[in-house]
C-alpha cells in the first residue's frame, strides 16, 4: 500500500501573468460593460507520487460571443501540483478587467516540461493534452461586479498509468468553483482510530484520508466507483492528526475516515488495491464562506 500521499489545497503560480491577444477589454459582451475576474488553482491528492510537475504557460478565457482573452506567463517553469496544502492560495490572475457576460470555458495552457516523480524515486515524462491545455466548464462575469474562481485540478483522478506501459498520462478532471459559494470542512482524527485502522501502514507521511461525498447519508466509495468522492483530504500528521477539505460548494455532504488508498489507475480505471473500509460516516452541512467541523473518534463496542 502506498504510504506517501499528499494534498494540495492551492497551487501557487509564482511568475507574473500578462494579458495578450484577443479582445483588449474596451468592448464587452453586455453593451460595453466589464467585470473583474480572479482565478486560482486547487488540487486533490494523488497516490504513488511525490511530485506531479506541470508547466503552466497561460490562462485563456473564451466568451460565448466575443474575442478570446489570454493571460500569458512571462517566465513559465514547472510547478509541483503537490507542494501546497491547507487552504492557502496564490492566484493565477487577480482583478483582471474582462468583458462582462457568459463564457464558454477557461483553459490552462501547458508547456512541454511536465513530469511525475514516483515514490520509488523514478521520474517519468508526463504526457499531457495538446497545446490547447486543460479546459473547465463555463462561467459568468457580472457587469460592473467582481467574481473569483478556483480551478480544482484533481490530480488523483487525472493521473493514468496505461496497462503494460512504463509511462504516465494526464487525463484532466477539473472542477470550477465560485469562491463566494464554497466553504471548508475540517476536523481531527483520534490517534487510537488511526493506529487501529492503519497498523503498519501508518507513517509520518501517511495517516489515512477523509473522504467527502455529496449528499447526506451517502454510501462512501472510492474514486472510480459509481459514487466516487468529491474530495479526498489526507490527514496531516502534525501531532493532532487534522485534515482540511477546502473549496466545497455549499450543501449537504457525508464525510468518513479511511486508512485505505488506491494506486494510480490504469486506462480501464481499475483499482489496484484492496477494498476500502470507511469509518465514522457522518453528515455535514457546508455553508458558503464558513468552516464546518467533523471529528472522528474511536468507537467503543457496546
Amino acid at each position: 500500500m502506498n504510504q506517501s500521499l499528499k494534498y494540495l489545497t492551492i497551487l501557487g503560480v509564482t511568475g507574473a501573468l500578462t494579458a495578450c491577444g484577443g479582445d483588449s477589454g474596451s468592448s464587452s459582451l453586455s453593451g460595453g460593460e466589464t467585470g473583474s475576474v480572479s482565478v486560482g488553482l486547487t488540487d486533490a491528492p494523488v497516490d504513488s507520487a511525490q511530485e506531479v510537475n506541470i508547466e503552466v504557460a497561460a490562462l485563456a478565457l473564451q466568451p460565448s460571443d466575443g474575442e478570446r482573452r489570454r493571460f500569458e506567463l512571462e517566465s513559465p517553469e514547472p510547478i509541483n501540483l503537490l507542494d501546497l496544502q491547507g487552504g492557502s492560495f496564490e492566484s493565477l490572475i487577480t482583478d483582471e478587467e474582462v468583458p462582462a457576460g457568459n463564457y464558454n470555458w477557461m483553459r490552462i495552457e501547458l508547456g512541454d516540461d511536465n513530469t511525475v516523480l514516483l515514490d520509488d524515486g523514478s521520474s517519468h515524462i508526463l504526457t499531457t493534452p495538446s497545446a490547447r491545455g486543460v479546459q473547465t466548464s463555463g462561467f459568468t462575469v457580472p457587469a460592473g461586479g467582481e467574481v473569483s474562481f478556483t480551478i480544482d485540478f484533481d490530480v488523483r483522478k487525472s493521473l493514468v498509468n496505461p496497462v503494460g506501459q512504463d509511462s504516465y498520462r494526464l487525463k484532466p478532471v477539473l472542477r470550477l468553483v465560485d469562491n463566494s459559494e464554497v466553504g471548508t470542512i475540517e476536523g481531527t482524527i483520534a490517534g487510537e482510530l488511526i493506529t487501529q485502522e492503519c497498523g503498519d501502514a501508518m507513517t509520518p507521511e501517511f495517516a489515512g484520508n477523509v473522504y467527502v461525498h455529496e449528499g447526506a447519508d451517502a454510501v462512501p466509495d472510492d474514486i472510480g466507483s459509481e459514487n466516487e468522492p468529491l474530495v479526498v483530504a489526507p490527514v496531516d500528521e502534525n501531532g493532532t492528526y487534522t485534515y482540511t477539505a477546502a473549496f466545497i460548494p455549499a450543501g449537504e455532504y457525508t464525510v468518513s475516515y479511511t486508512c485505505g488508498d488506491d494506486l494510480i489507475e490504469n486506462d480501464q480505471g481499475e483499482p489496484s488495491d484492496d477494498d476500502i473500509n470507511f469509518n465514522g460516516a457522518q453528515n455535514v452541512i457546508v455553508v458558503a464562506s464558513e468552516t464546518s467541523t467533523a471529528d472522528f473518534e474511536l468507537q467503543t463496542q457496546p
